[in-house]
């Protein structure tokens, strides 16, 4: 996939509003493979929305979003779950990791169904972003910015081309946040992806091609 395109798009709890000054919604958007941007908002303002309507999860908006010119509501089941775990990675905001399992056992749920990357290379990722001693600690005690770690790894073991990260760094120090970009820019690179990267003030440093407030 190589085009993210947004078309005077609007969450529908803004749709009425007069006062929306953004350089997203009700505008045309075009998200490129390869490219890194940055959206920056104030809280509420809907990036984590923008994220959803993106990977399909919710679809409460007006306007449309088109993946390589196709109008992404008229992509079937099918569809959905192969741009899902070929095309598209996530990092939610709010993380979605099992509390109940370890770190290790987090990451290895994704890699075991996508053997993207051989456990040397999942490993060295865990200590490169400071976890390695985290490995097989129930997620549910980790603090949060450990559990980010986790989640951010989760999301690098499948295919895509283009990442959407949701606050990545939120509660993480800048030593940390500078060896997640140096890890993003990585494999974006390698692989010819697009990094899309939200912010309520603390961001990622990365040379951000364009940016975007919601």
């Amino acid at each position: 996939m190589n085009e993210i395109s947004l078309h005077n798009v609007v969450p529908n709890v803004f749709s009425q509003r007069h006062d929306l000054h953004s350089d997203i919604w009700g505008r045309e958007v075009a998200l490129r493979r390869g490219g890194i941007y940055l959206v920056e908002a104030a809280s509420g303002t809907g990036k984590s929305s923008l994220c959803s309507f993106i990977i399909g999860q919710r679809r409460d908006y007006v306007g449309s979003i088109s993946f390589d010119g196709r109008d992404v509501r008229t992509l079937s089941t099918t569809e959905w779950s192969t741009l899902r775990q070929r095309h598209l990675s996530i990092l939610f905001q709010e993380l979605r990791l099992f509390p109940e399992l370890t770190a290790w056992e987090n990451v290895q749920l994704k890699n075991q169904l996508t053997h993207f990357r051989p456990d040397a290379v999942v490993a060295q990722w865990f200590d490169v972003l400071g976890i390695a001693d985290k490995r097989d600690s129930l997620v549910g005690m980790m603090s949060f910015g450990q559990q980010q770690r986790v989640a951010f790894v989760r999301a690098l073991l499948q295919p895509f081309d283009f990442l959407l990260i949701d606050e990545p760094i939120s509660h993480l120090d800048d030593d940390n946040a500078q060896r997640m970009s140096q890890l993003i820019l990585d494999e974006a690179r390698s692989r010819g992806a697009a990094v899309v990267a939200t912010s309520i003030g603390k961001h990622l440093p990365l040379p951000y091609q364009q940016t975007f407030s919601l």
